[in-house]
């Protein structure tokens, strides 16, 4: 039998107690999402004290975690927000959200990009068709600009954002098609804007601050530079959580070169959004079933969850810490740990939740508290990029309700699970 090389499954729960993750599935049900509303508030606090020269803008990338109830309360805490659609600049006024805080980055161009405009949301060109496009629709008119400055950075080419492997920006050798186009449109550049992709390492984030800071030169409108996101945060033992002010004291020092060479202060904005809501996030569900390819194969924890409520290890091969609860009222349980592979609901081979690190189709055992059947299983580090990134009613299953624990310490319903009807409901 192989054997596990990830003990990180071992580590307590990060905000629910055991009795707390029994009482949620009680509740609610099994599968649901649990965010953690202290801890969101840490994280937020966090990012609003990120180094900066001549002011911040702490955009949260809503795309991580999109619920209403969670802009509701960044927003409260003087959040704006980063919009990667048309939908998703419209789903953050609907949830409350003032327009003028929204900034919208997207692949595709809006189909209602006269209405956004009209409301006052920003937007930033990721292509020099954009560029043409908002510039006939809109001539004269403010606007930011995405550049792809040459660089990226990821723990895998589908997390890295930036580089000649990337399409999002524009690329930097093609500034003067940028000026010709700003030029005929008469357009106003007030902002530059880059993300290189998430795995931030502090000498590549200031190597990649540098580099759009002289972009920044070409614009002399420009009032405020977005150097994006990807800030790491540590799922499991052994990965390493970003240190805000380690990476930010270096770039306010290259704004404040920059003011003293150009006499521009220029605005920083920062996007994150792993850092704020992954560490904030449990998924809770239960061991449905357990199974064995005998002594050379594998024991199997079958969960009633997976690729549809989490399809990060699918996809990237990443990591998530995994705790079997024991349910009350179980007898005849074994003590101990035990190798188990994590795997999902799905009739599809490739739903695995312990594949090994990086390796989306490697098989990575974990050592886990023995579990029986109807056991609660919790799934730590997926209050990103999980309910708002599934492998949505795949075989048919329903979104999965979300719960924010609030910081009394009470559980409140934030999206109800979904029906079967609502599944089929467009359907002729």
């Amino acid at each position: 039998m192989p054997t596990a090389k990830n003990n990180s499954s071992l580590e307590p729960l990060r905000f629910l107690t055991p009795a707390q993750a029994v009482e949620v599935r009680t509740r609610f049900g099994s599968p649901v999402y649990v965010y953690d509303q202290e801890t969101l508030r840490h994280q937020a606090e966090a990012c609003l004290a990120f180094p900066n020269a001549f002011g911040l803008t702490v955009r949260f990338a809503m795309k991580a975690c999109p619920n209403a109830a969670i802009l509701q309360f960044f927003e409260s805490l003087g959040l704006h927000f980063d919009a990667s659609s048309g939908w998703e600049a419209t789903r953050a006024m609907r949830a409350g959200v003032a327009p003028q805080k929204v900034s919208l980055a997207t692949q595709e161009m809006p189909e209602n990009i006269t209405e956004l405009r009209r409301r006052g949301v920003l937007f930033t060109a990721c292509s020099l068709s954009q560029l043409d496009r908002f510039g006939r629709q809109f001539p004269g008119e403010r606007l930011g600009l995405r550049l792809n400055p040459g660089l990226g950075s990821g723990h895998s080419g589908k997390t890295n954002v930036g580089g000649p492997g990337s399409s999002f920006g524009i690329w930097h050798e093609s500034i003067e098609e940028v000026h010709d186009l700003v030029m005929n449109h008469r357009l106003h550049v007030v902002k530059v804007h880059t993300h290189i992709g998430s795995g931030t390492d502090p000498v590549v984030w200031q190597k990649v601050a540098k580099m759009t800071l002289k972009l920044t030169r070409e614009f002399p409108e420009v009032e405020a530079v977005n150097l994006g996101g990807g800030f790491k945060v540590a799922r499991v033992a052994g990965e390493k959580t970003t240190d805000m002010q380690k990476i930010g004291a270096p770039v306010k020092a290259l704004f404040i070169q920059f003011e003293r060479e150009t006499g521009r202060q220029l605005k920083l904005e920062i996007e994150p959004g792993t850092f704020l809501t992954a560490q904030a996030g449990a998924l809770v569900c239960s061991v449905q079933d357990i199974a064995s390819t005998g002594k050379a194969g594998y024991e199997f924890l079958k969960l009633d969850a997976g690729m549809t409520e989490i399809l990060r290890p699918s996809l990237y091969g990443s990591q998530h810490a995994i705790i079997v609860v024991p349910a009350p009222g179980v007898t005849g349980r074994t003590a101990g740990k035990k190798n188990y592979l994590v795997v999902g609901h799905c009739c599809e081979s490739g739903d695995l939740l312990t594949p090994a690190p990086g390796q989306s189709e490697t098989l990575g055992p974990r050592l886990l508290a023995r579990a029986e059947i109807g056991d609660v299983c919790v799934i730590e580090g997926t209050g990103a990029y999980c309910s708002g990134m599934s492998a949505k009613n795949y075989n048919s299953f329903p979104e999965a309700p979300e719960v924010l624990l609030r910081e009394d310490g009470a559980l409140r319903l934030i999206r109800r699970r979904q029906s079967l009807e609502q599944i089929m409901q467009n359907e002729g």
